[in-house]
């Protein structure tokens, strides 16, 4: 009898978290495995993959501080410490989705969006108390967890429902936890243009004296399971909430790291936690397409991929030199080159840290008009982007915006950008939709970390958020950031060639066009148009586009090598990046060509022994699939690889 009296409360949604049973959820292929258990007034859960432990007695929650609005509305004050920990579970929802989207551009040219979802309702407060009144003065909360499972990984959020008595919710923590088994490592980064370090999840001196936790670490995280898995922990669909960053809550147990507190108004939904895990680090990068379906559609999808008439990929150069000498020298260069795009950077609308200085017209210092050089620039199938400043941007959006759409500017790369709190962060994506309203491309610089945002506003091309070539950053970096920062969407890594302070070989450099996806890739970084000579094994620049049908990582340990592989149409283009020591890679070609037909292969790799000051070498024959390229690879160096099919 007891029993059944148990069963019923439960059923009925009014016995204590503790005294109920745990929820369970796999996803479609079963490898994965998702445990909700209420343990003495916490809301715990686990994962699994492929019956290893990834997390393990976790926590899940928010707390909020309503104390001020309940005074000020004659609500009961909620005193609860942690206040998700005396919800009470009502319902468990339980559904399945599979469709398949077609992304306007990207990485893959069709996108699953397979899962199976659990809503874990929950619910806190009186249900009589205020009742009759003109509005609901009842101390009444509700809060759900939206948990999904893909075969890719697992994705939860809180959500929010729509409050009865209009209260809006202050937001001070996240509760949530990743406890990760004994002896798990991470690629720890502080800030999102930072260096990487392998790191122990420890306070203190670890027994092989690999460096200890320090500071909190961007998203997403790379982590290397003592049971041989590898994981990644990040953020999805950001966009009017505080950045939610990982910090060490004790040796072997994540946590969630608020910019500041928050404040929502119901309904409403925080971003989305991720985790992936795999067996192999590659498998990270081939399931990164989770990210961009946890963010909300595009108005432009199932266009049959048909661009919007401003929405155009491509390569951009850099104008280095503001004057309308050395600009028209760009534009030139830039059609010669077969480069959509020439961007003016930094200082042409004057000093860009000046509040006084002005985007909307040019510095009375510079011999051009923004007209004249679009102008110009149009009669030679090339397209203009601006760099403006955060200052600038703030004060003068709504003006400027109209401007350059009229003189027929093409993107705006925002610069210095204000990111953490819930009003910059807010800010921020509400200018990306004011600048699809001017039919203007963005790409947004420095700090900022894509979220898969790309998705819903696809306007939004690519971003920085990485130690580019702007810091010159080393090859065990560069070959860290496909298994990391690459992991949540493009980066504007700048890709440079004949400047002499870039840390890796010439062939590494035009590898970065491949295994570095951005669809609006920047070449010849600090370079001028005179620097290019003819160079042959710059076909490769020339053929390789920037957004694809297909993707696939085929190899690579992070911080080491990757091998990258992706198709256009018929042909298949190959980068590959090494690090610190020297190694011998070899790719088979049939993990990624057709089984039948034969192919004509341009390779370019490095040899020293040449006497060109690229000294990059080019290799051309026909091959058939299957075949095996080995590559001997110097210290920093790469090799690229295009593969057109024989008709």
């Amino acid at each position: 009898m007891k029993a059944t009296i148990l069963l019923l409360l439960a059923l009925l949604g009014i016995l204590p978290l503790a005294a109920q049973s745990t929820e369970q959820l796999s996803s479609p292929d079963g490898k994965y495995v998702f445990r909700f258990t209420p343990h003495d007034g916490r809301l715990t859960y686990s994962l699994s993959y492929k019956g290893k432990t990834v997390v393990s007695d976790g926590d899940l929650g928010i707390n909020i501080d309503n104390h001020l609005i309940e005074k000020a509305m004659g609500i009961p004050q909620d005193t609860a410490r942690l206040w998700s920990s005396s919800m009470r579970l009502i319902k468990v929802d339980r559904s399945t989705a599979d469709t398949t989207w077609e992304p306007l551009y990207g990485e893959q040219d069709f996108i699953r969006d397979h899962y199976n979802a659990m809503t874990l309702h929950f619910e806190k407060g009186s249900a009589e108390q205020g009742s009759g009144t003109a509005y609901d003065k009842r101390q009444r909360y509700a809060l759900d967890i939206i948990v999904r499972l893909y075969d890719e990984g697992l994705a939860f959020r809180y959500h929010f429902p729509e409050s009865g008595n209009g209260l809006f919710v202050h937001v001070t923590q996240e509760l949530t936890t990743f406890p990760f088994p004994s002896g798990t490592t991470a690629w720890h980064e502080a800030w999102a243009q930072g260096p990487f370090h392998h790191v122990a999840l420890q306070t203190s001196a670890t027994v092989d004296g690999r460096r200890i936790w320090q500071d909190v670490s961007e998203r997403p995280l790379l982590l290397s399971l003592s049971d041989g898995l590898y994981a990644a922990v990040g953020e999805a669909a950001l966009s009017n909430y505080v950045r939610g960053k990982l910090r060490l809550v004790k040796d072997g147990v994540l946590g969630v790291a608020m910019y500041d507190d928050a404040d929502v108004i119901p309904p409403y939904s925080t971003p989305w936690r991720f985790v992936m895990a795999a067996e192999r680090p590659v498998e990270l990068i081939n399931n990164k397409q989770l990210l961009l379906s946890l963010n909300a559609p595009s108005r432009y999808e199932g266009d049959g991929r048909k661009l919007n008439d401003y929405i155009r990929p491509g390569r951009a150069f850099r104008c280095c030199k503001l004057d309308k000498e050395w600009i028209k020298k760009s534009i030139d260069f830039a059609h010669d080159f077969g480069i959509e795009y020439v961007e003016l950077d930094a200082g042409w609308y004057g000093p860009e840290m000046k509040v006084a200085s002005s985007a909307l017209r040019v510095s009375a210092q510079r011999d051009f008009t923004l007209r004249e050089v679009c102008d110009y620039a149009r009669s030679k199938g090339v397209g203009i982007w601006l760099y403006v400043n955060q200052r600038a941007l703030y004060n003068q959006l709504d003006s400027i915006l109209p401007l350059y759409q009229q003189v027929g500017v093409k993107g705006i790369k925002f610069g210095f950008v204000q990111v953490g709190n819930q009003m910059w962060t807010t800010w921020l994506h509400e200018a990306v939709k004011k600048c699809a309203e001017h039919k203007l491309m963005v790409d947004i610089h420095d700090e900022y970390r894509p979220t898969g945002w790309s998705r819903t506003y696809p306007n939004l091309m690519t971003q920085e958020g990485i130690g580019g070539n702007e810091e010159m950053s080393d090859a065990r970096h560069n070959t860290t950031l496909p298994f990391t920062r690459f992991l949540v969407g493009p980066a504007d890594y700048t890709l440079c060639y004949f400047n002499g302070r870039v840390k890796n070989t010439k062939a590494h450099q035009l590898a970065m066009s491949v295994v570095y996806y951005s669809p609006i890739q920047f070449l010849f970084w600090y370079d001028l148009p005179t620097a290019y000579k003819g160079e042959q094994e710059l076909n490769f620049w020339k053929d390789c586009p920037t957004v694809w049908d297909e993707s696939k990582a085929l190899d690579g340990l992070p911080g080491e090598y990757i091998v990258q592989a992706r198709r256009s149409g018929s042909s298949w283009f190959v980068g590959v990046l090494n690090g610190m020591e020297p190694r011998t890679i070899t790719v088979n070609t049939a993990d990624f060509l057709p089984k039948k037909g034969k192919y004509a292969m341009s390779l370019y790799q490095d040899d020293p022994k040449l006497s060109t000051r690229t000294k990059v070498s080019t290799t051309q024959r026909t091959i058939k699939s299957g075949e095996r390229i080995t590559l001997p690879l110097p210290k920093s160096g790469g090799a690229a690889i295009e593969f057109k099919k024989v008709k």
